[in-house]
């Protein structure tokens, strides 16, 4: 199997507001923090079953690992299940059906009470602290997000693997234009050098979460993630402060999405092969100058 370079992140305990501030928020790099949820109720509580049980009737829409294609919204789940039951399914068997952006205070905002905001120099964004959940089979498609957050993900039950690349490494992933991912062919865990020769030189961050482990995600890194077992992470987002960051994000959710949403209502396919060619040929040009 072939592989793109990784370095493990740094891991700390017990780090301040000022530290964290310094050497992570000002520079811009990720970080794993062991303890930051330990006197949190929910470093005790949150399981599947604690979820499970606060189900209720509520239907939930899930997605799996394939691409949308032609003029498929990639908001649109594959199918929708009551949560009690997919949380099941989560218990006694892999699989790559998983939960974007579930919103803690419109669906369950009585897990409100089990964490807190950490005091750490973000501010965060207290309408949207959200769930996500996933099997033994899930993968996130690599991607940043849109609208450009510092991030906070802290993950529960279980484990998962999270790949991190900064922006100055957008040159090699074959970053798809008018969007936030890169060409959705390619098998970040065996990439085919050959087809994508520009990966032999990304180099990523590479991160192993357990139950209570909190990560710091810079806004506009790239993150690819793996559950290696059935569980559910939360994020807490910060907005950008930096006025070039404002500025992209702004463009990004109020030009960038709504063009590209309405070039695929239009064309479907042959827009996405489009960007696909786009990508290859603009990465190739880098290739190039980078030998």
């Amino acid at each position: 199997m072939q592989h793109i370079k990784t370095t493990p992140i740094t891991r700390v305990k017990n780090i301040s507001k000022e530290n964290f501030i310094k050497y992570y928020y000002k520079p811009q790099l990720p970080v794993l923090i062991e303890d930051l949820t330990k006197d949190w109720d929910a470093y005790q509580k949150w399981n599947l079953d604690y979820i499970q049980e606060r189900s209720g009737d509520q239907i939930v829409p899930l997605y799996n690992n394939k691409p949308a294609t032609g003029k498929q919204s990639v908001y649109e789940p594959v199918k929708k299940l009551k949560l009690y039951d997919y949380i099941e399914l989560l218990k006694t068997e892999p699989t790559d059906l998983r939960i974007f952006f579930y919103n803690i205070l419109d669906n369950m905002p009585e897990l409100l009470k089990d964490f807190k905001y950490p005091d750490i120099g973000l501010k965060f964004f207290k309408r949207l602290p959200a769930l996500f959940f996933g099997g033994g089979k899930s993968k996130v498609f690599m991607h940043y997000d849109i609208d450009l957050p510092d991030s906070m993900h802290f993950h529960f039950h279980g484990t998962k693997s999270v790949t991190l690349f900064s922006q100055e490494q957008s040159k090699y992933l074959y970053r798809v234009p008018f969007s936030i991912h890169n060409i959705d062919k390619i098998d970040m865990d065996n990439p085919d050098f050959n087809t994508y020769p520009a990966l032999q030189y990304a180099e990523g961050i590479q991160v192993h979460m357990k139950h209570g482990d909190a990560l710091y995600m810079p806004s506009g890194y790239w993150h690819y993630i793996k559950y290696l077992d059935g569980g559910l992470s939360m994020t807490l987002r910060a907005l950008p402060r930096r006025p070039a960051k404002i500025v992209n994000m702004l463009y990004n959710v109020f030009i960038m999405r709504h063009f590209d949403n309405t070039m695929r209502r239009y064309f479907g396919q042959k827009w996405l092969n489009f960007k696909e060619e786009l990508a290859i040929k603009k990465t190739n040009k880098v290739l190039k100058m980078h030998k």
